[in-house]
C-alpha cells in the first residue's frame, strides 16, 4: 500500500457508515497530524496510539444525534497528481462550513491557520 492517508481516510468514512464506535489504523506520523487536526475541530472524540507486534491508531468516532459528525472526508491530493495551492487562493470547504488540512513548511495544518499564518502548501484532504 502507498497511500496510507487515502487508507486512513476510507477506514474512517466506512466505519462511520455502519456506526462504528473506533475503528483501527495503520501508525504513520503524517495521520497522527491529521487526527490531531481533527480532534482540535471536533470530528472525532479522539484516538489512541496501540502497540502491538506494529504500531496502530484506535480512532474513536464521534456521532451527533445518531448521525456521524463526518459527513463527508476526500483525499484531494494524490500520489499519482499533486495539488499545491497558495495561501492567496486557498478556498474555503463547503462555504466554510467544512475544513481542508494542508502540509505546509509550518507542518500540518488546518486551512484557518494556513490563512492565519499565510502559508500555502500540499491539500491533503477535505472533511465536511
Amino acid at each position: 500500500m502507498n497511500d496510507i492517508i487515502a487508507d486512513m481516510l476510507s477506514r474512517i468514512k466506512n466505519a462511520q457508515k455502519v456506526y462504528k464506535a473506533e475503528v483501527r489504523v495503520k501508525y504513520s506520523k503524517i495521520c497522527i497530524h491529521i487526527l490531531n487536526i481533527l480532534v482540535e475541530e471536533g470530528y472525532i472524540n479522539g484516538y489512541k496510539l496501540i502497540k502491538d507486534d506494529l504500531y496502530s491508531i484506535q480512532v474513536y468516532l464521534k456521532y451527533y444525534n445518531e448521525k456521524p459528525v463526518i459527513k463527508n472526508i476526500t483525499r484531494i491530493s494524490k500520489p499519482g497528481k499533486r495539488i499545491y495551492i497558495s495561501n492567496k487562493t486557498l478556498w474555503k470547504a463547503s462555504n466554510g462550513l467544512g475544513l481542508n488540512i494542508l502540509s505546509t513548511s509550518k507542518g500540518v495544518l488546518s486551512d484557518q491557520n494556513a490563512r492565519r499564518l499565510k502559508v500555502g502548501g500540499e491539500i491533503l484532504c477535505r472533511v465536511f
